[in-house]
C-alpha cells in the first residue's frame, strides 16, 4: 500500500471533478494544479496550490511551459526505497508527489473542429503525457489517472485503503496510462502523414478503440473483438440479439457493395460475406424480390441490406424469409413493429454509415498487408468498347451495374445480370471457368429469364473457353479487364459471334 499526501492535477475535461476533490480532502492530500484547473478547483471552493507556486517558476512560452520542470518530474519519477533519490531529493528539498490526474488536450477533437495547421499544433499536449508517462513508469510508488471515467474506482481505492492505493490498482492504471500515451501519439502521426499524403510511411503506428467483444470469432473456440478509428461505429443496432464476428463480416460486404449503388436505390443479399443477389430496380419492393430470385436458397439465413428506408410492404416480404440480419438506411415505424416480432432478427440502422478512402488492412500472423480501398466510382470514360458490335445506353448501364458487383465477389468471379439486377453469380473459384459455369448453373436454376443477359468478369480471360461457356449461355454482351496476351482471340471471338465486349482499363480482384 502507498499512502498518498500530494496530487498533481491537471485536466483539459474537467467533468466530475467535485466528488474526487471531496475523496481527496477527506484524505487529507494535498492538490497542486495550473491554468484552467486550477481555476476550476478553486471556484469548486478546494484547497490548491498552483504550480508555478510550488516550483517556484513562473508559467512561460503562453503556458507551453508549466510542468516541465524538475521538481515536479523528481516529485514523481524518484523512487522512495532509492538512497540516492532519497539524498538527491533531500538535497534539493523537493517534495513527493504521490498522485497524477491528468488528461491531455483534446486533439482528435480539434481535428474533427479546425483545419487550421498552427491550431491543430497547439493543441498537441507536451506536458500531459510527460506527467503521465512519468507517474506511469514509477507506479510501485505514484498512482497515475487519465480519465475521469476511473474517477470512481479511484475514490473507492481511498476508502476502502484509508487513503492508500495498492499495488495492483496502481500497476493496472499504469498499463492504461501507457496505452494513453501510445493512442495519443498515433492520432498526432497519423494527422502528420496524412498532410504530408503519406500512406505508407517507414513505420506504422495503428489506433483504434474496442466496441465490442462478440460471443467468440468465427468458430466457438476462436475470440473476438471489433474495434474503430473512431468511439463508435456509424451502424446502429436497433432489435435482436448481440451480433457474431461473423456478422459483423457480412454486414461490411454487404454496406461495402449497397453503399456505392445509386442513392435510395439498390438491394444486397450477402451470405458468407459473398454477393448472392443485387438489384438496383427502382421500385424498392421488386428490387428485393429480383434480388432474391438470383439465388433463393444461398439467401436463406443470410443479410439483407437495403439502401433505401424499409417500409412495411417489404418488411412484411423480408419477414417470410429466415434471415440473421436486416441492414437499411432507416425503418418505418409499421415496418419496424413488424420485423421485432422476431425477437432474434438483427436490424441494423445504416443511415450514418458511408465509404471513406480509408487503407484496408489484412493481417497474418505478425505480418499486416495495407492496401487503399477500390472504391473507384466507374463512368463510360473507364470502359473502351473493343467489339464491332457497340452497346446502347441499356446495355452499358447493365454491362457496370455488373461490373461494379462483380469487384465485390470474391475472385474469380462472375456476375450475370440483366435489367440491372444480377441473375446468376459464379466466385471464389481457382478456375474462372468453373466460376462462369456455377453462373450459368444458378441463372438457369432460379432465373429463365427471356431478357438479354450481359456478363462481368473481375480479371480477363486467359483464354477463349470462358468467354464462349458465356455466349453458349445466351449472353449478349461481356464486360473485363484487358491484359491478357489472348486479347485478340477474345475479341476475334466475339466478333465472330456478334457479341458486344467492353475492355475496362483497370482490374478488379477481390481475394
Amino acid at each position: 500500500m502507498k499512502k498518498i499526501k500530494t496530487a498533481l492535477i491537471s485536466v483539459s475535461d474537467k467533468k466530475n471533478l467535485k466528488p474526487m476533490l471531496n475523496s481527496l480532502q477527506k484524505n487529507k492530500i494535498k492538490i497542486i494544479s495550473s491554468g484552467g484547473t486550477y481555476k476550476e478547483i478553486r471556484k469548486l471552493r478546494f484547497k490548491c496550490l498552483e504550480v508555478s507556486e510550488f516550483t517556484n517558476s513562473p508559467e512561460i512560452l503562453e503556458g507551453r511551459v508549466k510542468t516541465l520542470h524538475p521538481k515536479i518530474h523528481a516529485g514523481i519519477l524518484n523512487k522512495r526505497k532509492n538512497k540516492i533519490h532519497l539524498r538527491d531529493i533531500k538535497n534539493n528539498n523537493f517534495e513527493n508527489i504521490d498522485l497524477v490526474i491528468v488528461n491531455f488536450y483534446p486533439f482528435e477533437e480539434t481535428l474533427k473542429n479546425t483545419k487550421d495547421h498552427e491550431k491543430i499544433i497547439e493543441n498537441i499536449d507536451v506536458g500531459g503525457p510527460t506527467m503521465v508517462r512519468s507517474a506511469a513508469k514509477n507506479y510501485k510508488d505514484v498512482t497515475i489517472i487519465t480519465s475521469s471515467e476511473q474517477y470512481e474506482e479511484l475514490i473507492e481505492e481511498l476508502k476502502i485503503n484509508k487513503g492508500s492505493t495498492s499495488l495492483e490498482f496502481r500497476e493496472k492504471l499504469s498499463r492504461i496510462a501507457f496505452t494513453e500515451t501510445a493512442y495519443y501519439d498515433s492520432v498526432i502521426s497519423d494527422y502528420l502523414n496524412k498532410k504530408d499524403n503519406l500512406i505508407f510511411p517507414k513505420k506504422k503506428v495503428f489506433r483504434a478503440n474496442l466496441i465490442e467483444t462478440p460471443r467468440y470469432g468465427e468458430n466457438p473456440h476462436q475470440r473476438s473483438a471489433i474495434y474503430s478509428k473512431n468511439n463508435s461505429i456509424k451502424i446502429n443496432q436497433i432489435h435482436g440479439k448481440q451480433l457474431s464476428y461473423n456478422n459483423y463480416n457480412d454486414i461490411f460486404s454487404a454496406l461495402t457493395i449497397s453503399k456505392t449503388l445509386p442513392k435510395n436505390k439498390g438491394t444486397v443479399i450477402v451470405k458468407h460475406a459473398n454477393p448472392c443477389g443485387v438489384s438496383i430496380k427502382s421500385d424498392h419492393l421488386m428490387s428485393y424480390k429480383s434480388a432474391l430470385a438470383c439465388d433463393p436458397i444461398s439467401a436463406f439465413g443470410g443479410i439483407v441490406s437495403c439502401n433505401f428506408k424499409i417500409t412495411k410492404n417489404l418488411a412484411t416480404e423480408l419477414n417470410k424469409l429466415f434471415l440473421e440480419v436486416i441492414v437499411s438506411n432507416g425503418f418505418d415505424k409499421d415496418a419496424l413493429n413488424l420485423l421485432k416480432k422476431k425477437k432474434n432478427l438483427r436490424l441494423i440502422d445504416a443511415t450514418n454509415y458511408s465509404l471513406k478512402g480509408i487503407p484496408k488492412f489484412v493481417s497474418s500472423n505478425e505480418e499486416i498487408l495495407i492496401q487503399t480501398e477500390d472504391f473507384i466510382k466507374f463512368s463510360k470514360k473507364d470502359f473502351k468498347v473493343v467489339s464491332k458490335k457497340k452497346p446502347n445506353s441499356k446495355q452499358m448501364k447493365n454491362l457496370i451495374f455488373a461490373f461494379n458487383i462483380c469487384r465485390y465477389a470474391k475472385s474469380n468471379a462472375i456476375i450475370l445480370a440483366s435489367n440491372e439486377t444480377t441473375v446468376g453469380i459464379g466466385s471464389g473459384q481457382p478456375s474462372r471457368l468453373d466460376s462462369c459455369q456455377i453462373a450459368i448453373n444458378k441463372m438457369k436454376k432460379f432465373m429463365n429469364t427471356n431478357d438479354e443477359v450481359v456478363a462481368a468478369s473481375d480479371a480477363f480471360f486467359p483464354f477463349v473457353d470462358g468467354i464462349e461457356k458465356l455466349v453458349q449461355s445466351g449472353v449478349t454482351a461481356v464486360i473485363q479487364p484487358s491484359g491478357s496476351i489472348r486479347d485478340k482471340e477474345i475479341i476475334n471471338f466475339v466478333n465472330e459471334t456478334n457479341t458486344i465486349l467492353v475492355f475496362s482499363k483497370t482490374r478488379h480482384f477481390r481475394h
